[in-house]
């Protein structure tokens, strides 16, 4: 355990009134504090609660009632003597008890994520652990809220440790071979271990190809809409997000700028985002809209092409020149005119010669005709795209890069049968992986990690 020359507090709940508000301490003198704030001479029994008056140690004001908790370290959650105050959730008690300790000797306000950060630094988790954390913190679905326990729970650190360890065997194998060649050791080490190296970087190569999926639940799963202008885009955004997000008119051009409105589909996280209708314009304003509203269809996990039922089966250039697989195109306004002669899907080609068959539905942004199935057709896409049965998968491009270096160096390991230049990729690949769990030095990365998290986490 590091021991730390600070005792460090905060305000752990959310901010705001409530019925309880959280005051966390951590560090050396958590428990000469607690004693103080309760005026009694001994430390209270670890982990068991106790209700009490609290009070200023130098005036004697009678802060609340509290329950109070003390953790003994390293059985708490930062490896060291931790206290616990749950106070009333008022704005007045938790500055009145913040103010106090501000004022007792050798404590301070804790930094964003300094908890977390003392129990990784203390051995209480690894980083992917403390990242699970963070994300666990930000969950807005369900899905998204399964993922960040699995990884807090250290599924994903136990993966990548155990390939480390794997290639640790692996390396300690090769060097012995380097370090004691007139030792009766197996000849031609290297081709030996080329089979355990072999299956580490399959298995880090089979998940480095999860299509994102991990990332992609974490910052939600992209939907743009697209169409030709007055088609009706912004209509079918305020009916999706059932609020008025978007300005609606019959002049061309009303949407200049991307509009996001986030959405649960199903349990998993969704961004919605209407974009400013395609055509040429000569307005520079609109023109940029245009630019942006390309370039953000062109990284979409989905693209909703909205047609105005008059125009079909013409399809806007400019929408038909990103049509492709992850598309479905949407016949709107079919309350004004008979849409039995729509037909449930759409064949043709893409812009990189393709042949494609995509389903069209008829809707109604205006009255809400289709709408349901739409609904039903976008849950089922969405869960295609970030569903992710078996090991926890990535959730960060921090890994990713990590491990895709150290396939890379495995990859050039297992050129070679020098037994100096596979050792060198094999430490390589395993700093790498060393990288994402904190098995290795990571200070220029901690103060990134752990800046993510609130103060008080």
């Amino acid at each position: 355990m590091i021991a730390s020359r600070e005792t460090i507090f905060a305000l752990s709940s959310g901010a705001g009134r409530a019925g309880v508000a959280v005051i966390r301490l951590s560090g050396p003198r958590s428990g000469a504090v607690l004693c103080a704030l309760l005026g009694r001479d001994t430390m209270p029994k670890p982990r068991h609660a106790i209700y009490a008056p609290i009070r200023d140690p130098k005036s004697h004001e009678r802060l609340d009632d509290a329950v109070a908790i003390y953790f003994q370290g390293p059985a708490s959650f930062t490896g060291e003597d931790v206290v616990e105050l749950h106070v009333h959730g008022g704005r007045a008690v938790i500055e009145g008890v913040l103010d106090c300790l501000s004022r007792q000797d050798g404590l301070r306000v804790a930094d964003p994520g300094e908890y977390t950060r003392r129990a990784f630094e203390n051995g209480k988790m690894d980083l992917t652990s403390a990242e699970g954390i963070a994300d666990l913190i930000d969950a807005e679905t369900a899905a998204q809220r399964r993922q960040a326990v699995r990884q807090m729970a250290g599924e994903l650190g136990t993966l990548y440790e155990g390939w480390r360890a794997r290639l640790m065997k692996a390396l300690a194998h090769i060097e012995a071979d380097i370090d004691f060649p007139d030792e009766d050791l197996p000849d031609g080490i290297v081709p030996v271990v080329h089979g355990d190296l072999r299956a580490v970087n399959d298995e880090v190569k089979r998940h480095l190809t999860d299509n994102r999926r991990g990332e992609r639940l974490r910052e939600g799963f992209q939907i743009v809409i697209l169409g030709a202008p007055n088609a009706g885009k912004s209509s079918l955004l305020n009916r999706l997000a059932q609020r008025d997000a978007a300005i609606v008119s019959e002049i061309a051009g009303t949407t200049r700028d991307m509009i996001e409105v986030h959405l649960d589909l199903g349990g998993f996280p969704v961004t919605m985002v209407d974009t400013a209708g395609l055509r040429e314009s000569g307005d520079v304003i609109e023109s940029e809209g245009v630019r942006r509203a390309t370039e953000r269809a062109e990284n979409a996990d989905l693209r909703l092409v909205v047609i105005d039922r008059s125009d079909w089966p013409n399809i806007d250039p400019e929408a038909a020149r990103l049509i492709d697989d992850k598309t479905l195109i949407l016949i709107n306004k079919v309350d004004a005119t008979d849409s039995s002669a729509i037909p449930a899907s759409w064949q043709g080609t893409s812009v990189d010669g393709r042949v494609l068959e995509l389903p069209v539905l008829p809707i109604s942004a205006m009255t809400g005709q289709g709408m349901e199935s739409l609904l039903q057709l976008l849950e089922t896409r969405v869960k295609e795209g970030l569903d992710f049965a078996g090991p926890v998968p990535l959730t960060r491009l921090r890994h990713r890069r990590a491990l895709e270096s150290a396939s890379d160096h495995l990859d050039r390991g297992l050129q070679t049968d020098i037994a100096e230049l596979a050792a060198e990729d094999v430490r390589l690949a395993v700093r790498e992986i060393g990288k994402i769990t904190g098995r290795v030095d990571v200070e220029d990365l901690l103060d990134i990690i752990f800046g993510d998290f609130c103060i008080g986490k």
